[in-house]
């Protein structure tokens, strides 16, 4: 049963404390809340501190570091290297490198350090368990050059412990006692680690299982509008997958992202400055391209179809019809972009609408196929 299993190559530091927290979270939170109580403090502190940690493997370990999709003064970097080691996901540097080899390899068995090829448990967590590659720390030797993330990387163990566990016992204990500084230290501390670690985890492995790939099927990388609300926006991967370094991941008006939010709002204030954006036709040329790749892919399956169909060859024509007419609008936006001309907003809308409407043709069509079965 364990005989594949690489003992010796077992991260026993980092096992053992994803084992021990986890259980302590489960058995202990329950236990604490039944003989104390809810109380408003520790809850409003668990918030906090989950909000303080997460938005700071967000918008500091994630578009900060790992893909400087913006710039940042020195106490914007200095809060999130501290929070972001409360949420005790290694330092600033070693989580960026890990990342960056992510991007670079995304779904390569070997070098993708979590791939989803290796299953979902592996994405998700296996990963950290067993460390089978070495980390390539020479893919950021620009962040080496950062004094603030190097005395992170060399301290972040501690400055984890002292944030992320000490901080919030020490709050309760000042609010309500050794009851008080049991719940900072069990719901504050030890389960809102789990639970940011694991909102974290769920993008490795849930989004690149479920969702929507508007822009890039190539990739496991989905969009998940639900995983967003829990990783402040971070969700929506395919986007993010197809323009890493877009200090957005939900582009659309309705769609929730607030670390997109917070870093806008550094901006103003002056804290943070060259926010990278893509610019709209490159993401409408995404839409568009996809969609006819899907469309394309549709046609040739629809064809081997023999059976007579009004309905379907009716489907299968207005499709079609739909993919030429994208294959233009591609071809037109792709030229402005190249010759940096701006495209009115009523153009590119034209086109977005062009992309949705073959969206839905490509759905009526799949849906007639099954019956035909």
């Amino acid at each position: 049963m364990f005989k594949n299993i690489p003992f010796d190559r077992v991260n026993w530091t980092s096992s053992s404390f994803l084992v021990i927290t986890f259980f302590t979270a489960v058995i202990g939170t329950p236990i604490y809340f039944y003989h104390f109580g809810f109380d408003p403090f520790i809850i409003g502190m668990f918030i906090a501190f989950f909000i303080a940690t997460g938005m700071s493997i967000t918008l500091g370990y994630h578009r900060l570091f790992a893909h400087k999709a913006f710039k940042a003064k020195k106490p914007v970097k200095l809060i999130t290297l501290l929070f972001g080691a409360a949420a005790f996901e290694d330092s600033a540097l070693d989580w960026s490198s890990d990342h960056r080899q992510h991007h670079k390899h995304v779904d390569d068995e070997h070098d993708d350090p979590y791939s989803i090829t290796k299953g979902f448990f592996y994405a998700h967590i296996g990963w950290i368990f067993f460390k089978l590659y070495p980390r390539p720390l020479a893919n950021v030797n620009d962040l080496k050059k950062d004094p603030l993330v190097m005395w992170q990387h060399r301290h972040h163990q501690i400055i984890g412990l002292l944030v992320g566990l000490a901080l919030p016992t020490l709050l309760g204990a000042l609010y309500n006692g050794w009851v008080g500084a049991l719940g900072g230290f069990l719901v504050s501390g030890v389960a809102r680690v789990v639970a940011v670690q694991h909102c974290t985890f769920l993008i490795n492995s849930l989004c690149h299982t479920l969702g929507n790939r508007p822009y890039d099927s190539r990739t496991s990388a989905r969009d998940s509008w639900l995983m967003a609300i829990f990783t402040f926006g971070e969700g929506y991967h395919n986007y993010h997958h197809s323009f890493q370094h877009d200090y957005r991941n939900g582009v659309k008006p309705w769609q929730l992202d607030p670390t997109k939010w917070a870093i806008w709002t550094l901006n103003k204030l002056g804290l943070a400055y060259d926010l990278k954006k893509v610019p709209e036709e490159k993401i409408i040329l995404a839409e568009l391209r996809e969609t006819q790749r899907q469309a394309e892919k549709q046609l040739t399956e629809s064809k081997r179809w023999n059976i007579s169909c009004p309905t379907r060859e009716a489907a299968m024509e207005k499709l079609a019809e739909l993919t030429e007419r994208l294959s233009e609008g591609y071809s037109e936006i792709e030229q402005a972009a190249a010759d940096k001309v701006a495209l009115s907003r009523k153009t590119l809308a034209y086109w977005r609408e062009q992309a949705a409407e073959t969206l839905e043709h490509l759905t009526v069509l799949e849906s007639l196929q099954p019956r035909m079965a």
